[in-house]
């Protein structure tokens, strides 16, 4: 058997879908705590991680100024593997802000629903990402739907309400 070496992954919490809390038959949400710690935590997962709130956003309110914060903080971080939970309607705007970032594996995540609701993919999505932010090499990529996409060569289908892979051209 190999031993891998332990690693540290830096989470880093944008806001979206994942983190809303609902409160009653309207609709009207907030984006609360971030959920990537709990869903974690909840897992039993046996490699050190540190959660960083940089906002509290739905991604349709991100700004140029955001997605360049998000870049600062990632260019900062020591981890080399780096996990970014972010609303899915502007996530590929984002993940295309940090392309050239250099010697450093990025994997954005959200969900369609509420990490907090009975039933949602917000846990399957991170379990994915975490497998993809550990293997892939240097990069940035989306993991949703069990699928992992470079960035550039995905788009949220809101018909299907799922991501999808962009034919190039």
């Amino acid at each position: 058997m190999t031993d891998f070496p332990p690693f540290r992954i830096r989470a880093f919490t944008i806001g979206g879908t994942i983190d809303k809390v609902y409160f009653d038959e309207t609709s009207s949400y907030e984006i609360g705590e971030p959920q990537i710690g709990p869903l974690l935590k909840e897992a039993n997962v046996t490699f050190e991680f540190e959660v960083e709130s940089l906002m509290r956003k739905d991604s349709l309110d991100l700004t140029d100024a955001d997605r360049r914060k998000i870049r600062q903080h990632v260019e900062a971080a020591a981890e080399t593997r780096i996990l970014i939970t972010h609303g899915t309607d502007t996530m590929t705007e984002t993940a295309a802000a940090l392309v050239d970032i250099p010697a450093k594996t990025i994997v954005f995540t959200g969900s369609m629903l509420p990490a907090k609701f009975r039933q949602n993919d917000a846990l399957f999505n991170v379990g994915c990402a975490v497998g993809a932010v550990q293997t892939l090499p240097p990069g940035v990529y989306i993991a949703m739907n069990g699928c992992i996409f470079p960035a550039g060569s995905v788009r949220k289908n809101r018909e299907k309400r799922c991501f999808e892979r962009v034919e190039s051209t």
